[in-house]
C-alpha cells in the first residue's frame, strides 16, 4: 500500500518510513500539517498516518478538512494524548483508528493492514506492472515484453519504488530516503548513475521509453 506519514518529529518519521518500506509499503512523508493536507488532498494514498499535534495545522483539522471534501482515505491518528475523551474526539473528527504513543511498530502495522482490508486494498502485492514492464516481488525478476531483464539489487529496489509510484513524479529526495535510506543529500551523482543504468536496461531496444526524466522535478515511470 502507499502510505502518507504526517509527522513533525524527524526521528519518529524516519523510524516509521523505514519500517513501512521494510514491510513492503511505499511511504511518503510530510513534516507539518499544511504540506500533509496538500498531499492528502491528491488522494493517491491508501492509508494516512496523522500525528495529532502538528505545526501549522493540527491532525484533527486535517481529518475534518478531508472528510468535508469527501475524501474517505482511511486515517490512523497517532497521539500522546491517550485519554478516552481524546480518542473519542479523534474518531468523531473522522479518524478511522487511534493509536496512543508510545506504541510498537508491530501494532501500528497491524492497524494499517486492518484499515487496508476494510477499505478493500490488498496489503501484499506480488507483481507490479507498467505497460509491458513487469516486476515480480516473489521471484525478484523483471521482464519487459516477455524478455528477462537482469538487475542488480539496488537497481531492482529503484525500479520497484518507481513502479509503485507509476504515473507520478518521484523526486530525488524521495529516492534518497526510500531507495538509499539517506535523510540528507550526499552531494553525489549516485541517483543519476543508477537511473542511467536502469534506463539502459529497461528502455534500450524497445519502441516506447518508460523511464522519464521530468526536468527540475524528478523521474517517473509511465503508467500506460
Amino acid at each position: 500500500m502507499r502510505v502518507l506519514v504526517i509527522e513533525d518529529d524527524r526521528d519518529a518519521a524516519s523510524w516509521l518510513m523505514k519500517g513501512l518500506a521494510e514491510s513492503g509499503h511505499v511511504a511518503d512523508h510530510a513534516a507539518d500539517g499544511e504540506s500533509g493536507l496538500n498531499l492528502a488532498l491528491e488522494s493517491i494514498h491508501d492509508i494516512l498516518i496523522v500525528d495529532r499535534m502538528l505545526p501549522k495545522l493540527d491532525g484533527l483539522s486535517i481529518v475534518r478538512t478531508l472528510r468535508a471534501k469527501g475524501i474517505t482515505t482511511p486515517v490512523l491518528i497517532l497521539s500522546a494524548l491517550s485519554e478516552v475523551d481524546e480518542r473519542v474526539r479523534g474518531l468523531r473528527a473522522g479518524g478511522d483508528d487511534y493509536l496512543a504513543k508510545p506504541y510498537s511498530f508491530a501494532e501500528l502495522l497491524a492497524r494499517i493492514e486492518g484499515l487496508g482490508r476494510r477499505s478493500g486494498h490488498e496489503t501484499q502485492e506480488t507483481k507490479l506492472q507498467a505497460c509491458d514492464l513487469e516486476l515480480d516481488l516473489l521471484t525478484r525478476s523483471v521482464t519487459r515484453g516477455g524478455q528477462n531483464i537482469p538487475l542488480q539489487p539496488r537497481e531492482f529496489k529503484l525500479l520497484e519504488y518507481l513502479m509503485r509510484n507509476a504515473g507520478h513524479i518521484v523526486t530525488r529526495t524521495m529516492l534518497l530516503e526510500n531507495v538509499w535510506d539517506y535523510h540528507f543529500d550526499p552531494q553525489t551523482n549516485v541517483i543519476d548513475v543508477h537511473i542511467s543504468r536502469l534506463r539502459a536496461k529497461i528502455d534500450k531496444g524497445f519502441d516506447e521509453p518508460l523511464l522519464q526524466t521530468i526536468r527540475g522535478a524528478g523521474y517517473m515511470i509511465r503508467a500506460l
